[in-house]
């Protein structure tokens, strides 16, 4: 597993991150947020070594950043932000070269190669020089080379930046594919892509940890998360939100812009913890209201990272 422990990295009078804490288990993905500058790169740069911490330490399969730092090495493919490399080497040299700092030779080191440019999809590029390839491209050349001495632990950091959608899609499968195997962290902004790909999220916000659990139950925490919006064509609007209002799980009910042909919609918000789409679909049967919609909101991700990380937010309040 990896571990860290305490994690504190500060900059003169900045704390990058503040006694951090978390663990990560084989088969995992663990979508790793936070707003620009919250000190998610810091994290990793302190993991793979490169960065070492103000106080507190981490273990990579018991292997400790501070101890043992080659050992740790030897166990991660990272992927950083932007996209490092030797711009006047060709890709194919460029992924040999990685490979035999990796300790690959001879028949292993051209099968590695060969396969991660498979993988990334880099056999037209074999011969092109770094530096004139796309950002794209670029970004699938330094993911073929965190891959290429098949590590058991994947740290990357926004892995799909520059990427079109459909480089995107390859790479979530990619991922996918390989989380039953390894440990994976993955730093984003795009959380669609956490979504897709990760089993469970680390937030932090200014350093320190605000979240750390599975997808589904963060967003069970926005606060959209179950409600029920429905559209019933009626001239009697204030009787229905009453109606609503009413039931006994009911915290509030919103009412949207009247449209045409006497449609009214409503929005209805379950106090927390609570179920009311039931209710509301029995109480629209026994009040005979023609209703022309009717369904439960999922809470979005996006909402729930606004309030644990904006100033004044659930973080600022903890």
């Amino acid at each position: 597993m990896i571990e860290t422990l305490n994690l504190t990295k500060t900059y003169g009078p900045i704390q990058a991150v503040d006694d951090l804490s978390f663990t990560v288990d084989r088969g995992e993905v663990l979508g790793f947020l936070g707003p620009n500058g919250a000190g998610k790169s810091t994290t990793m740069k302190m993991l793979t070594c490169f960065v070492r911490p103000t106080s507190g330490t981490a273990k990579i399969f018991g292997h400790d950043i501070l101890e043992d730092p080659m050992a740790v090495r030897r166990m991660i493919g990272y992927l950083p932000e932007g996209a490092p490399a030797y711009g006047e080497m060709p890709v194919q040299a460029f992924l040999t070269f990685v490979g035999r700092i990796r300790g690959l030779s001879g028949r292993e080191l051209d099968d590695a190669v060969e396969s991660v440019m498979d993988t990334c999809s880099l056999h037209s590029t074999r011969h092109q020089l770094f530096e004139t390839l796309s950002k794209g491209f670029k970004r699938r050349v330094c993911l073929a080379q965190a891959l290429i001495h098949d590590p058991p632990v994947l740290i990357m950091d926004e892995p799909t930046d520059g990427l079109d959608p459909n480089q995107k899609r390859e790479v979530r499968r990619l991922i996918s594919r390989m989380a039953k195997d390894k440990i994976i962290i993955l730093s984003t902004h795009i959380l669609e892509e956490v979504d897709a790909v990760c089993s469970r999220v680390v937030i932090i916000s200014r350093g320190s940890l605000v979240a750390n659990e599975t997808p589904d139950r963060l967003r069970q925490r926005a606060p959209n998360h179950g409600a029920v919006s429905i559209s019933v064509r009626t001239s009697e609007g204030g009787s229905v939100r009453e109606a609503l209002e009413g039931l006994a799980q009911v915290a509030k009910v919103e009412t949207e812009d009247e449209a045409e042909n006497k449609l009214r919609r409503f929005r209805v918000f379950p106090k927390k913890g609570k179920s009311i789409s039931g209710e509301v679909a029995r109480l629209a049967r026994e009040k005979n209201w023609e209703i022309e919609g009717l369904h439960v909101e999922k809470g979005r991700l996006d909402d729930v990272f606004r309030e644990l990380t904006e100033p004044g937010g659930e973080s600022s309040r903890s």
